[in-house]
């Protein structure tokens, strides 16, 4: 049985947000406005600026974004996964950016998945690194002795 990292863990976040789009529950007459539309101009852009009700299109907004981002953690994922597989610790820069995006996040929208989810998985994801880091390091000194 394959091990789960924390990349798989990123790709599974990403699929479910993906999947929330399409869904009628979240976002899918949304996502069916922009399929029409070819995924061109699913906005007005700068012109929406500031944003104003009236103005603003929020609901698009919320929906291209919920969207974009689930595509865009996918490869993260599977950049983390891949580094992880090869038994090697994440870059410890990484680690606490992933942390401190995630608590960004979970600060400015409190009642989300962003709270939930991904603020366990970044502390979880920095403890484990650190503790596979040190234990490198101590199996390092051992071997040098």
């Amino acid at each position: 049985m394959s091990k789960i990292t924390n990349g798989l863990i990123l790709v599974i976040i990403g699929i479910i947000h993906t999947r929330l789009v399409i869904s009628n529950d979240a976002f899918g007459f949304k996502f069916r406005e922009f399929a029409q539309s070819g995924f061109f101009r699913i906005s007005n852009g700068l012109n929406e600026l500031p944003a104003a009700p009236g103005k603003t299109n929020f609901e698009s907004f919320a929906a291209f974004w919920f969207f974009y981002f689930g595509i865009l953690i996918i490869p993260l994922g599977l950049l983390v996964h891949a580094i992880e597989k090869k038994n090697k610790m994440l870059p410890h820069s990484f680690t606490i950016s992933y942390l401190i995006v995630v608590l960004v996040g979970a600060y400015m929208i409190p009642a989300s998945g962003m709270t939930y989810i991904m603020l366990p998985h970044a502390v979880y994801m920095l403890v484990g690194n650190f503790l596979k880091g040190r234990k490198m390091y101590l199996e390092f000194n051992v071997d040098q002795k």
